[in-house]
Formats: C-alpha cells, structure tokens, sequence
C-alpha cells in the first residue's frame, strides 16, 4: 500500500495532522495506532480518568527507572495506548503557558516559534465558552470551556488564595498567566471534549483519510537517508507501507524516540551496542527528557465537601447512573479544575510553580480509595533543570525502553520544590477554608526543616504526567529536529508531538502539543 503521507501515532497530535492533511482531497493519508478506540465510558466520563490510565488495554503503562533522587523509586508513567492518545485520558486541563515560555523557545534560534507566530494556532485549535477576543479563538473544532465547578471547596481555596496575597486570573490563556483562578477544561455537555473526538471523527468520512488501529509499528524504512515507509504488525501479519511524500512521526515523548532508535536514528554507540545498523548518528535522540514532578499537601477535610463520598458503593452508583442518564453529577467534572501560576519568591521575575487544588486524596495514583475526608494542593516547578534519558532495552520493537526523568538531579529543582510547598500551607491555612481544614497529613506539620521536607519529597513527589523534550527541536548540536520540525540529516520524516519541545512550558502539555501539530499541519502542507 502506498499513500502520500504516513502519520505514526493516532494520538493528540496524530488526530490534529489527520484532520488538517486531509482537508485537501488530493492527500492520500493513512494514521497508524498501537491501540484501539476510545469510544468508550471509561474515557467520555470525566471522573473516571483513572480507570483507563490503569487499563493495559489503553494504556501503556510504563515505569520510570529507579529515580537515584527520589530514594530510588520507579514511578510510574501513564502513556495513552488508544486512538487519542494522551487526550483520552489527561486530567482535561486546558493551559497554553506563559508568553515567556514561547519567548525562550524563540531565543534558541527558533524565530518561528515566538510566542507571536504561535498564538494564532492556539486560538485556532478553541472553541472558547467565553467568546473570541486578542488571545482567544471561538471557531476552532475543539470545546474549551472555563470550569463552572461549584463544589464549595473551590471557592473556599480561591479565597484563601486571595487572603494568602495571590491575585485571582479569570483568564490564565489569556493576557497574563499569574495568578489563581478556575481553569480552562476541555469537557463539554458533561463528556471529556477529546482531541479524537473533535479533530479525527469529523474527517472519517473523507475518502482520503484511512485510519488504522491495533497496527503496531515496529520499524522506519530507509533508502540511505530517505525515509519511505514502515514496517507495520496488522492483524499478526508484518507489511510494508510506503510513504510517497512525509513520514510523521506522533508517537509522544516516549515512543517515537524509541522507534527513531529502533530504525536506526540516534547515539551511533547506543545503537551499536543493542545490534542496530545506524542510519544517522543523532545524539540527541532519547536525551532531554522533562517532566513536571508534583508534591502533594495534603489536608483532612471537616466538612463533607470532597469525593470521598463517591468512594461508597452505592453513592457511586447513584452518581454513575446520573451520569448515564444526563451527562450530569459529579461524574461530569475532572475536579482538576482550581489552581493557578505563583512566583516562589517575590525576587522572581516570572511565575515558577503551577497548583492544581484537588476536592479529594489521590493515593498511589487512584488505586487505593482515601479513608477519610480530605483535600490537597498540588504544587511543580514549572522549568526544572534536571534531565532524563529514553534508552532502548533492546533492539526488539515490544520490549519497553529504559525511562530515566533524573528527577531532582539539580539542587535548584529540590529548593524550588520545598518553596512550593510553603506556599501551600500559607494558603491552606487562611481563614477562608477554617471551617474546611482539619489536620496536615502530608507532609505532616511536625516536617518543617529543609531536611525534613527534603526526605518528604523524595519519598512523596510524583510525575505530573508531562514528559517532553526527548526530539528536541533546534540549532545545537543536541537537536533531533529543525524549526520545521524535520529529522536532521533524513529526507522526508517529521516529528511532530511533545517530543520537540525544547523546554517544558509551564503548562499542562496538551494544548501545546495541539498547537505543535497546528502549525506542523500548516508547515507540511505549504511544502517547508
């Protein structure tokens, strides 16, 4: 089979290039997925958003290394195994980040990527609940509604933030990302406003279009250093399926490093020492790796405000059957949905640590069910400067690769996280949420000390799910793509997906990574 262009990965990205590349009806396109559909409750309700992170079926589950700085725990690293990819299953928040990140992206020899040039593909990406204005769209396939959430304990935490000195955003897409405030979520008529929902299903019905799931991707075929085709398991069989004109990779910040690896595009020596013939020697390959790595403090809850209600069998239930019914209750809501941007010290020119205040405990990634009431503040660094690596086990396509984050490797990471943290007490502990607050749980009120914070983190702190970077785009010597986001030194082979993220943004990285694959659409179909 041949087509114009191959697109590997059906997920936030995959389904944005699929819509936008078959928009012209002289494109011949076909879209690879390890998994299959995520046409399914597990996935449109929005509190069930752990269920399919815990589903082999829809996930692929991968665990970190042990981390030598986090008491040499593997954590896990919840990566969507379905058409949607990581927008099937996130936490449904909707935030761009801060001009500055895109400025900085600029400043490494990016001009294309200023926050200027990359604005209008995020308002082209919204349908926003609020109406267009300078920095919002309201004609783009994708529902982005501000969170009308009205469990008490939001509006409890938003004044505690306002009496804490933190001023509260209406609007952190907007004109300035500071501040506290309800956030964007991309969840529409009680239903998660999935990527595959909103980008993919409007193009099945074009002709040009062909979509296949449950095909896995072993390997990119090469003539010298052109890219061609794949090599593709589909139904237990192997076929090769030829490109005439692109190769796009879409598999996310863990996967498509792999397979440039597999293929034989990275560390010349790495690939050498797993039996791999190399096609191009690209250091960067797999390097760079990034993620937001959360703290939680965690706080008993006197009043019955929480989810922890929902943890019963038949409130559950009650709440389930609501939702089947109306797209309403409790199950319509991420409760994701307060939190905001604060510096972790007035010297700081710029906002550095983002919050997600959560109505619930999350243990052990929502597998275990609290035991009590309570609620907790999440709190990141936006920009750490610690870096991880993706390495091959092995040169066997099915065997998971080695994910090293490094977490907290750089001194400047842990002082930024113990600052995060005092930040979150100061705000959970004024008046507004008194009649709320019962004890400290995490990390305790008897942890105070560096030290004791310190040892605190390091068994506590958990990913934010934000890995990035692993493809970087840029002009260093490290970059594994150009500012049009082509594979250096390969013909015909693009990646486009978190990937090429050269820094992390201060975001939650679906909206960005949306916005990658915007302007990828545009750049690929204007021949650059």
């Amino acid at each position: 089979m041949r087509f114009d262009y191959i697109i590997i990965g059906a997920g936030s990205a995959g389904c944005v290039l699929s819509n936008r590349l078959t928009e012209n009806p002289n494109n011949k396109v076909a879209v690879f997925e390890a998994g299959g559909s995520s046409d399914i409750w597990k996935v449109k309700m929005p509190l069930a958003l752990l269920y399919a992170m815990h589903d082999p079926k829809y996930n692929w589950k991968y665990y970190s290394e042990p981390e030598p700085h986090l008491n040499n725990r593997r954590l896990f690293c919840p990566r969507g195994k379905m058409i949607g990819g990581c927008s099937a299953h996130n936490g449904m928040v909707f935030v761009r980040g801060n001009r500055n990140d895109y400025e900085r992206w600029e400043s490494f020899g990016l001009k294309s990527w200023s926050y200027d040039k990359i604005l209008p593909y995020f308002k082209k990406i919204e349908n926003w609940s609020e109406g267009e204005n300078q920095y919002r769209g309201s004609l783009g396939p994708l529902p982005v509604n501000q969170s009308k959430n009205v469990n008490p304990l939001f509006k409890a935490f938003l004044g505690a933030a306002s009496e804490a000195g933190y001023k509260i955003n209406s609007d952190m897409n907007g004109e300035t990302q500071e501040g506290m405030g309800m956030f964007d979520t991309t969840i529409h008529n009680g239903e998660r406003a999935s990527v595959s929902k909103y980008y993919l299903n409007p193009a099945k019905k074009r002709k040009n279009l062909n979509i296949f799931s449950n095909s896995f991707v072993e390997k990119i075929i090469f003539e010298g250093k052109k890219a061609v085709g794949i090599e593709v398991k589909i139904k237990n069989q192997i076929q090769k399926i030829y490109a005439e004109k692109e190769l796009i990779l879409s598999g996310g910040s863990i996967n498509s490093p792999q397979l440039l690896m597999l293929s034989g595009i990275g560390d010349a020596n790495h690939l050498k020492e797993k039996g791999i013939d190399v096609i191009n020697d690209l250091k960067g390959v797999g390097k760079n790796l990034q993620d937001h790595l959360e703290t939680y403090i965690m706080q008993e809850c006197k009043t019955p405000d929480t989810l922890y209600k929902y943890t019963k069998f038949i409130p559950k239930i009650l709440a389930g059957i609501q939702w089947f019914l109306s797209k309403s209750g409790p199950c319509s809501q991420s409760y994701l949905e307060a939190g905001g941007f604060a510096k972790s010290s007035p010297e700081r020119e710029l906002p550095n640590i983002q919050f997600h205040f959560f109505p619930s405990f999350v243990i052990n990634h929502g597998l275990v069910n609290p035991s009590s009431h309570g609620y907790q503040l999440h709190a990141s660094p936006n920009h750490p400067k610690s870096r991880g690596a993706v390495t091959l086990n092995s040169s066997n396509p099915y065997d998971y690769p080695k994910i090293l984050f490094n977490y907290l490797e750089h001194e400047d990471d842990l002082k930024q996280t113990r600052e995060s943290i005092n930040i979150a007490r100061k705000i959970l502990s004024q008046p507004s949420l008194a009649k709320h607050a019962g004890q400290e749980i995490g990390p305790g009120i008897d942890k105070q000390t560096d030290d004791e914070l310190n040892e605190y983190i390091r068994s506590n702190a958990e990913t934010a799910y934000h890995p990035c970077g692993t493809c970087k785009m840029g002009i260093d010597k490290m970059a594994v793509v150009d500012e049009n986001l082509k594979v250096k030194g390969i013909q015909n082979l693009r990646i486009v997906d978190a990937s090429v993220m050269p820094e992390i943004p201060s975001a939650n990285l679906n909206a960005p990574t949306l916005m990658i694959a915007e302007k990828a659409s545009d750049l690929i179909c204007n021949n650059k």
